[in-house]
């Protein structure tokens, strides 16, 4: 099994990385609907990406060929090896659902939130069923808000994610309240203001 790669990230497009390995070796790594966004932005830098291989295709109709799927973290990609263990959720699949980050997923998974996820790509109300039915209980390590990158989480929001939970809030609704208010007015730089801004923004239907 290929664990992971590192080179230079040279393209992203439809739902793949190509990554430039050095001496004339290219891969076509496929890569989850969240990372898009943060990759583009990397685009000409050494990346590392923590990897699965797998064969695709059918075999009795001699299609098949091998692919490396690519994640961030060593977290990101024991997630994805749990959520395709459910029924019905193939590799294409899950990587087309999974356009928030794990640690959102994961905390809906936990607090068994089914239109969260039903709102995800190709899911639906009973594949999110399925998906609390087999996975509630196996997901908390993967909720955990300390594995989140540093950039995308700072610990005042963090404060403020667990202060919106105290309130009453849904875990994942809180999460997601606070990234809206951290995306709309990046100046915010304490849990008060986060806070504050995140019942404005919910009071208006965010």
């Amino acid at each position: 099994m290929i664990a992971r790669i590192s080179g230079r990230l040279e393209e992203i497009s439809d739902g793949s990385a190509i990554i430039d390995l050095g001496g004339g070796v290219w891969y076509d790594v496929l890569i989850p609907a969240c990372d898009t966004d943060r990759l583009s932005k990397q685009i000409g830098d050494e990346i590392v990406l923590h990897t699965i291989d797998y064969v695709e295709g059918n075999p009795s109709h001699g299609l098949q060929r091998p692919r490396l799927i690519g994640f961030l973290t060593e977290a990101d990609r024991g997630f994805f090896m749990l959520f395709t263990t459910v029924k019905g959720i193939g590799v294409r699949k899950a990587l087309r659902a999974l356009i928030k980050p794990v640690a959102e997923i994961a905390a809906a998974i936990q607090a068994k939130d089914v239109d969260f996820l039903a709102s995800l790509p190709e899911i639906g109300k009973r594949t999110a069923q399925q998906v609390i039915a087999e996975l509630s209980g196996k997901v908390e390590q993967f909720a955990d808000q300390t594995k989140l990158p540093q950039e995308q989480l700072p610990d005042y929001a963090t404060e403020a994610i667990a202060i919106l939970i105290q309130l009453g809030e849904k875990r994942s609704d809180a999460i997601a309240l606070v990234r809206k208010a951290l995306a709309d007015a990046p100046d915010l730089d304490s849990p008060e203001k986060i806070i504050q801004h995140s019942y404005k923004l919910k009071a208006t239907g965010w």
